[in-house]
């Protein structure tokens, strides 16, 4: 942790929420302190995705949802994440829009600026290509990790239309390149048809455990988090959650939705469940703003953002 007082959010006391810069939670910019422990940074890149595109404007919908949040006392964990540690918004990283391959090396090229020991970093998306650069920075420094991927789909296939860096093959990438511990990860919330049977074959020859929304029915939310816990241990672990993994009534605004999801509220308790594991790195990809209505999809992402915060100020199970 920073060896000084963490600087926090701008009081709502004094300036309303829906006032001044917006920062994500209204935090101080990368920029505005010496130091900090956790980095919030935004990657508006959609060139992977295979169906409804402008998950690049999520970083910007996510900052303004997030000015509705109260980012002080967490009152499930019971902690008060800024004043823990030292949160801050270190802004977009920016990278091209017309090259997957050139767009990913900048991604991962920029956030190895922010990825360090003792430092974490959670990525904005985005489409969920943004994982495999966020990954390999990750594991730059934290050596391989397990991935705990909350998601509707796989994101294990080998190429869509000949391309091999898209938003539904980067943790096949990610399996090859190495950068995943084996056999300790885990997809949580899969449903819905794929495009053959041996779709799971591949996936576990990958390495990956699978619960799916129909698991959630069957055995309930406590459960899960058991079967996650037991797997990953204390082992570093990367956090990645697709906003599709709740049902389109929960977040409508993403670009491949599947209905039969998660109610926000499962996912709620499931990430709260996660507190022990050493989360060293996530993202929260897929918001497509264009496709939202009211905020829904946005608040949801920026509410799991700030669990994450939660989660990386409370080490010890409550």
């Amino acid at each position: 942790m920073v060896n000084f007082t963490p600087v926090g959010p701008v009081a709502a006391t004094e300036v309303p929420r829906y006032a001044g810069l917006g920062t994500f939670a209204r935090l101080p910019q990368i920029t505005q302190v010496p130091d900090y422990d956790v980095a919030i940074v935004g990657v508006p890149f959609d060139g992977g995705t295979s169906f409804r595109p402008g998950a690049r404007f999520a970083p910007a919908a996510v900052r303004e949802a997030s000015r509705l949040l109260r980012p002080g006392y967490h009152v499930e964990l019971e902690t008060t994440p800024v004043e823990v540690a030292q949160f801050v918004d270190a802004g977009d990283i920016a990278c091209t829009p017309y090259d997957n391959h050139k767009a990913v090396a900048q991604i991962q090229e920029q956030a190895a600026k922010l990825v360090a020991k003792g430092k974490t970093v959670i990525a904005i998306g985005g489409d969920h290509t943004i994982a495999l650069p966020m990954i390999r920075a990750t594991s730059a420094v934290h050596g391989p990790v397990a991935l705990l991927h909350f998601d509707a789909h796989l994101d294990t296939w080998d190429t869509y239309f000949g391309e091999e860096i898209t938003h539904g093959t980067m943790f096949r990438r990610a399996f090859e390149e190495g950068l995943l511990i084996e056999d300790r990860s885990m997809h949580v919330g899969i449903r819905g048809p794929v495009y053959d049977k041996d779709d799971f074959l591949r996936d576990h020859e990958f390495g990956f455990q699978i619960i799916r929304c129909t698991d959630i029915d069957k055995f309930g939310v406590q459960a899960v988090i058991d079967r996650i816990k037991e797997r990953i241990g204390d082992l570093p672990v990367y956090l990645s959650i697709d906003i599709d993994v709740l049902d389109p009534a929960f977040a409508p605004g993403t670009g491949t939705p599947e209905i039969g999801g998660l109610y926000s509220r499962e996912m709620l308790q499931i990430v709260r469940g996660l507190v022990g594991l050493n989360i060293v790195g996530a993202d929260v990809v897929e918001v497509a703003p264009a496709y939202d209505h009211a905020d829904v999809t946005s608040l949801a992402a920026a509410t799991l953002v700030f669990e994450m915060m939660a989660l990386l100020t409370k080490k010890q199970p409550i």
